[in-house]
């Protein structure tokens, strides 16, 4: 019977205390090579290079373009071959190129280093959310979302603490240097620790390794089948949540990128704007496993997602409408603003793997993805340009609070949530998840 409790083990334990903290670090550090170069422009970057304001953001936004073309490659790789190859091999990879932004003075080499770390990082996510799929049930999958892509607030915490310090007492150039390193090392202990299904796990028992591959496979039986990746593609569904991410992303990566910079025009030091920055993040970590352990008690995902959602976009209004005269309330804001962004993910994703069966669920997964990365791309550059334009960060508030964009993204999530109800899986697995 689905609805069964799954008896666990000690090994299963394993699950949330030494698998789901690798997979965290390891996405914690594809998440710092992609951030760090807010820290590097904020430090002088561009008046070393002598690097325009057009050419600034466009650098600062041709990583999202290369993460947009190679999602669905790379998630199709994961999903047919190896999560754990193809991590391992990236891992390496983005450690190299992150730490060349460090020695390039070139900006058409930079202008390729940007793009191929983007590439190299396209399938980290995607990759990420396919493995989880294979390892956590349904009553437990929004937590292990969360936790998984809480790498990306509590990288931007420790991130701008770090990269503050390093690019005051070392220089930005040396901050790149410093921080692709460790991706290199981890590399090691990813393919240790990692494995692509439950089966492949010498440090499950055996008992304990058939009754999960049991449990997940009666999920899989719950949800309507799906033929191809086409098919996929081409459910309203799957469309409108494209659209939501896409809009969504909007606002968080010209957060992401832009913070520094725009906190920056306020005079201060580096390692001040490192504290400030952090801020945001540590809101944001708070909120995704609040807004994550709610979703997962109550067994609902979207309903959890759009409020938060439009709460962001009130708190960046807000944060616009008080201006930089009142910087310490308009800093409460934003902070509000990157929390309630940050704080539904778990839930997002959760309902993807939750709606979709595995033969396409990387597919839809990386699909979605790109399309964030594509709005990615509009946010960093757009929120960039504005900045250079007006010389202050208002219309930069004015562009990720717009309502309208907001709003559509509610009304986005609502829709597609009617266009696919929700596999029911009554009871939740006993003992799988950590107390």
């Amino acid at each position: 019977m689905i609805d069964s409790p799954l008896a666990a083990g000690e090994s299963l334990k394993r699950r949330w205390t030494v698998l789901l903290p690798v997979i965290f670090v390891s996405y914690s550090l594809s998440y710092l090579d992609r951030a760090n170069f807010s820290f590097g422009a904020a430090a002088g970057m561009a008046a070393d290079l002598h690097i325009s304001s057009a050419q600034n953001s466009l650098l600062g936004s041709l990583f999202f373009l290369g993460y947009f073309l190679f999602q669905i490659p790379g998630a199709a790789y994961a999903q047919k071959y190896s999560v754990k190859r193809l991590i391992f091999f990236g891992l390496i990879a983005w450690g190299v190129l992150a730490s060349a932004t460090g020695l390039i003075a070139d900006i058409h080499l930079l202008y390729l280093d940007r793009f191929l770390l983007g590439v190299v990082e396209s399938a980290v996510l995607p990759a990420m959310l396919i493995l989880q799929t294979r390892w956590y049930t349904r009553s437990e999958r929004a937590r292990a979302n969360a936790f998984l892509v809480l790498g990306n607030p509590a990288t931007m915490l420790w991130m701008s603490l770090l990269s503050g310090y390093l690019a005051a007492e070392a220089g930005w150039r040396l901050m790149f240097v410093v921080e692709g390193v460790p991706p290199l090392l981890w590399a090691l202990i990813w393919w240790w620790q990692v494995a692509d299904h439950p089966r492949e796990a010498r440090w499950l028992s055996p008992a304990d390794r058939q009754q999960l591959e049991e449990k997940l496979a009666q999920e899989q039986r719950a949800i309507p089948p799906v033929a191809n990746y086409a098919a996929a593609f081409r459910t309203p569904r799957v469309i409108l949540l494209a659209l939501q991410y896409f809009l969504w992303s909007i606002g968080v990566y010209g957060f992401v990128i832009w913070l520094p910079s725009i906190l920056r025009a306020r005079d201060m030091g580096m390692v001040e704007l490192g504290w400030l920055s952090a801020t945001p993040y540590l809101a944001a970590v708070i909120a995704e496993i609040v807004t994550s352990t709610f979703s997962d008690r109550i067994q609902k995902r979207l309903p959890v997602v759009w409020p938060c959602l439009l709460l962001a976009a009130a708190a960046f209004y807000g944060s616009f409408l008080l201006g930089a005269a009142h910087f310490w309330a308009s800093f409460i804001l934003l902070t509000i603003a990157g929390a309630m962004m940050y704080a539904p993910y778990g839930p997002f994703f959760a309902y993807i793997a939750e709606t979709l069966p595995r033969n396409v669920v990387g597919g839809a997964i990386a699909l979605i993805n790109s399309m964030g990365a594509l709005g990615s791309f509009v946010g960093a550059y757009g929120v960039g340009m504005l900045n250079s334009i007006t010389g202050s960060p208002g219309a930069s508030y004015l562009m990720m609070a717009r309502e309208d964009r907001y709003f559509l993204t509610s009304v986005c999530t609502a829709v597609s949530g009617q266009s696919m109800k929700i596999a029911t899986v009554p009871s939740p697995v006993s003992g799988l998840a950590p107390s």
